[in-house]
């Protein structure tokens, strides 16, 4: 039996679009739509100060699409920790659970916080590798961040993230937090209380994010709580980071046993041969990414193909470009699959952008089509 699919959407924006709303309409869209195909959640991503992606509000963004969907899970993918209180995180989603019970799921995640300590976790658990496949499954050479992490663009963006002087919490402080202010009220143990409404008893699964096998899959491991590895962002790391969670496994009150969800980069078409073609643009995005100014609007094709490429350019996309399955409904059902067995995911989750919307609306419809068939 196949493991369920759930989609993550950023709500991005196409070339020659400059305003927001035709982006988030289109989520709203892709929602209902969704729930119709039978996907199990639908998560919403977290970025900031980047030109090609509107969404930048979990909360906000859910309670637009939760107004127009029954039951499809919803959830953030991940709220950026660092950028926010524990409080401000816990009142957001105690709020829409209020107001749509028993749907939302508060996916968390270290982005955000210092980056000194996460360049740092990362040094910790690299090591050298070079591009390998594992039955079936491609493990590129990893991609470092630290480049993009130390230019003067990343200084400015935290700079208006944070208040001046604040420091983010770790990640087990504000889980510490989040969870006390969920379970609610929380004391000072001088007989003082407060109480976060709405926010205390609210029914969300909290999930942790990760790209490694650092904090947030050993986190999430020893605390009992479910994961998701990104196949899509970092794959070099994904099945070093399945393996942490589950090495780091406690059974806890509402998860006995780990819960692994993958995440990977897709795009269907009827036919290989048209996948590849509504694919071109893929590459010519992840640059705009992999060059530290942001996800552009998703380009067209004809920009695609009138881009020149260099050896070094084409080696910085070369990851995600070779790990993302295209293809007919089958061929991308297949890949998937090796996905699965390989990682023992318990859940994928899917994240597609197309130029048109009808052809990223239409991957959707044909994977679930395959994958439930």
């Amino acid at each position: 039996m196949s493991v369920p699919l759930s989609i993550l959407d950023l709500s991005p924006l196409v070339s020659g679009e400059t305003s927001p709303r035709p982006a988030l309409l289109r989520t709203l869209d892709l929602a209902r739509q969704a729930e119709q195909f039978g996907y199990h959640r639908y998560w919403v991503a977290e970025h900031h100060f980047t030109p090609g992606v509107a969404s930048s509000q979990p909360a906000l963004l859910l309670g637009q699409i939760a107004a127009v969907t029954d039951h499809i899970r919803l959830g953030s993918g991940a709220v950026q920790t660092g950028h926010q209180t524990a409080l401000t995180i816990v009142e957001q989603f105690g709020l829409l659970d209020a107001l749509h019970p028993g749907r939302l799921d508060l996916g968390i995640g270290r982005s955000g916080q210092a980056k000194t300590e996460v360049l740092r976790e990362q040094r910790k658990h690299a090591a050298p590798q070079e591009e390998r496949v594992v039955d079936g499954l491609l493990i590129p050479k990893p991609f470092s961040w630290a480049p993009i992490f130390a230019s003067k663009r990343t200084a400015l963006a935290s700079s208006l993230l944070s208040q001046p002087g604040a420091e983010p919490l770790g990640l087990a402080e504000i889980l510490d937090q989040i969870e006390a202010l969920l379970a609610g009220p929380v004391g000072d143990g001088d007989g003082n209380e407060v109480v976060a409404v709405p926010g205390a008893g609210a029914d969300l699964q909290l999930w942790l994010l990760g790209s490694s096998g650092g904090e947030s899959a050993r986190t999430a491991g020893a605390r009992g709580l479910p994961f998701a590895a990104n196949y899509h962002v970092a794959p070099a790391k994904v099945l070093e980071a399945a393996e942490a969670y589950r090495e780091s496994f406690v059974p806890s009150p509402s998860l006995s046993a780990p819960r692994l969800m993958v995440s990977a980069d897709v795009l269907v078409a009827e036919d290989d041969e048209t996948a590849r073609r509504l694919a071109a643009p893929f590459a010519l995005w992840v640059h705009s990414i992999r060059t530290g100014f942001g996800a552009v609007p998703f380009p067209s094709i004809e920009e695609a193909q009138g881009y020149e490429w260099t050896d070094e350019s084409r080696a910085l996309v070369k990851d995600r470009v070779d790990t993302r399955f295209v293809g007919s409904p089958r061929t991308v059902a297949d890949k998937l699959r090796t996905l699965q067995r390989v990682t023992g995911a318990d859940e994928l989750l899917i994240t597609t952008i197309a130029h048109d919307h009808t052809d990223r609306v239409r991957s959707y419809e044909l994977l679930a089509k395959e994958w439930h068939s």
